[in-house]
């Protein structure tokens, strides 16, 4: 989609601060952390919301959050722990409308969120 901002990243026309990458995924760090390390996680593939997931592309979830484990590990937080978080839709939080998870790490995370 040429005006989605996530698809001129993962086309390279935008250069995000990548953190890590494969043939399904693309990982960079946000420009806007809500903690110390806050790394999102986009498909290749564009999918506007968790509502458009169908089982063709169902899995790609599966590989976002193993890309996420694996720059938790990378990032050296991964056995203190860490938070993943996807929004749907504008109440959900959901600002770019290409699904996205959220990698929280560096700190005690609160619960509930705020």
């Amino acid at each position: 989609m040429s005006d989605c901002l996530f698809c001129k990243m993962v086309s390279g026309e935008i250069a995000p601060d990548t953190v890590y990458e494969d043939e399904d995924v693309l990982a960079f760090r946000d420009i806007s952390p809500q903690a110390p390390t806050h790394v999102v996680v986009v498909p290749r593939q564009h999918i506007a919301t968790l509502n458009d997931l169908d089982s063709d592309s169902a899995g790609l979830i599966g590989k976002m959050v193993l890309a996420a484990a694996q720059v938790a590990r990378q990032e050296g937080f991964s056995e203190q722990g860490y938070r993943t978080v996807m929004n749907c839709n504008a109440h959900g939080g959901q600002t770019v409308f290409h699904i996205h998870l959220h990698l929280l790490g560096g700190r005690v995370m609160d619960w509930p969120p705020g």
